[in-house]
C-alpha cells in the first residue's frame, strides 16, 4: 500500500528536500506541498493523504493549530518538524493530536522511517526533542496547579498490571523493555497496552505519556533517558 503524504513548510527549500526524500520511496507518495498550515489543512481535506508533516511554525495558521484541525477530521496522522529541541511551543501539539515529532536536521533514512512508522499506526519522538517536550509539559502542568483529583481518579479503571504498564509507557519503555520488567511476554505486553489506551480513551503512546504525568503517575523529572520510544516495538 502507498502512503500518501501531504508537506507542508514556509521554508520552500525544507518543504521541497523533505519531499524529494520521500517522493523516491516506492511506497510513499507526496500527493501536495504547501506553505502554511491553513493550506495544509485544506490539502488534507480534499486529497486524504495518510500523513501529513507539518512545521510548527508557519504563517496564516501554525503548524499546531493545523494539526488540531487535521486531527479533528479524521483519518490522517500528523508529524510535527521543528527546527530546535527547546522549541516552548511543540509539546502543546501533544495534545492536538500529533503522533510525532522530529528536527528539521533529522537524517534522510530517519524521516523516511518516522512517516513509515506513523502511517501504520505507531507514534515516534526523536530522541533528542522527546524530553524536551516532556519536561516543558509537566513544567507548565506544575505551574497551573497539583494534580487535581478527578485526573488521579483516571486510573481507576485500570488493574494493577495495566497501571504498571502506563509506567512503564510514561518512561519511555518499548513493549519489549516493558515485557522484561513486568517478566511477561511481548504479546501480553502488547494486550495490556491496548487496554490501557482503550480505557483511558488515548490514541497512541504519546497521550499514554501525557496521560502518566497529569495522572500524577510519574512526576516532573522522574522520566528515563528517552521520554517516548520511536515505537512501539
Amino acid at each position: 500500500m502507498t502512503i500518501r503524504v501531504v508537506v507542508a513548510d514556509d521554508q520552500e527549500l525544507v518543504r521541497s528536500g523533505f519531499a524529494m526524500i520521500l517522493d523516491v520511496q516506492e511506497d510513499i507518495e507526496v500527493v501536495a506541498e504547501v506553505g502554511d498550515g491553513a493550506a495544509a489543512v485544506e490539502a488534507v481535506a480534499r486529497l486524504s493523504p495518510d500523513v501529513a508533516l507539518l512545521d510548527v511554525r508557519m504563517p496564516v495558521l501554525d503548524g499546531i493549530e493545523a494539526c488540531r484541525a487535521i486531527s479533528a477530521r479524521g483519518a490522517c496522522r500528523t508529524v510535527m518538524l521543528t527546527t530546535f529541541d527547546s522549541d516552548e511551543y511543540v509539546y502543546e501539539a501533544l495534545h492536538a493530536g500529533a503522533s510525532g515529532f522530529l528536527l528539521k536536521d533529522v537524517r534522510r533514512d530517519d524521516l523516511v522511517h518516522a512517516v513509515r512508522v506513523v502511517a501504520a499506526g505507531e507514534s515516534l519522538l526523536a530522541p533528542s526533542v522527546a524530553r524536551r517536550l516532556i519536561e516543558e509539559y509537566t513544567a507548565v502542568t506544575a505551574r497551573q496547579a497539583a494534580v487535581p483529583a478527578p485526573a488521579a481518579e483516571r486510573l481507576e479503571v485500570l488493574t494493577a498490571r495495566e497501571r504498571e504498564t502506563l509506567l512503564h509507557l510514561g518512561r519511555g519503555l518499548s513493549n519489549a523493555e516493558i515485557a522484561v520488567a513486568l517478566v511477561v511476554s511481548e504479546h501480553t505486553v502488547k494486550s495490556h497496552v491496548g487496554n490501557v489506551l482503550a480505557k483511558l480513551g488515548l490514541r497512541d503512546r504519546i497521550q499514554a505519556v501525557i496521560c502518566a504525568y497529569e495522572t500524577g503517575l510519574i512526576a516532573a523529572g522522574s522520566a528515563g533517558p528517552s521520554a517516548v520510544s520511536p515505537s512501539g516495538e
